[in-house]
């Protein structure tokens, strides 16, 4: 088993994609953590908050299945390929990530995800595995937090 850390996001009627994301990952992993929900603005287009949060979970897949299986699920909840990448959504599910590995593979698979870089992905991820060490630089989640210049971008909670 491998022990896998998640960001999802919503900015189209995130309450209910959130939500039904959570309730199948329960049914499909069984028990996960999940952090608290934050509001932000959306990142490289101009469009509505976003709200993200993340999500730890167990799993016996390996990485390019995980990622099918949740590229599965966000079609389940009416995500739109044929638009640009930065774009509004109903939900974006992506593997931040996957034990120590370190992997760059097709369908945009990538572990540790760059997008670790900002707020709406790192404060979830410190939320529930501040121990967790990134498997390049080694920081932990915690550290990585406290060291984010906060104020760039700005997070609100969000009750779910």
């Amino acid at each position: 088993m491998a022990r896998v850390y998640l960001s999802l996001g919503s900015n189209l009627e995130p309450q209910r994609h959130l939500h039904a994301a959570l309730d199948e990952l329960r049914v499909r992993f069984g028990a996960i953590a999940v952090s608290p929900a934050y509001r932000s603005k959306a990142v490289g287009f101009d469009g509505a908050d976003f709200v993200n949060l993340a999500v730890g979970l167990d799993t016996e897949l390996e990485p390019a299945p995980l990622n099918d299986w949740l590229h599965a699920l966000e079609d389940r909840h009416g995500r739109r390929r044929d638009v640009p990448r930065y774009s509004d959504r109903t939900l974006d599910v992506d593997i931040v990530l996957y034990d120590e590995r370190v992997i760059a593979g097709p369908g945009h698979l990538q572990i540790p995800r760059k997008e670790l870089r900002h707020a709406f992905v790192l404060k979830p991820l410190a939320d529930i595995a501040p121990a967790m060490r990134h498997p390049v630089g080694g920081q932990t989640m915690a550290a990585l937090w406290a060291a984010f210049p906060q104020e760039r971008e700005p997070l609100t909670p969000e009750p779910l």
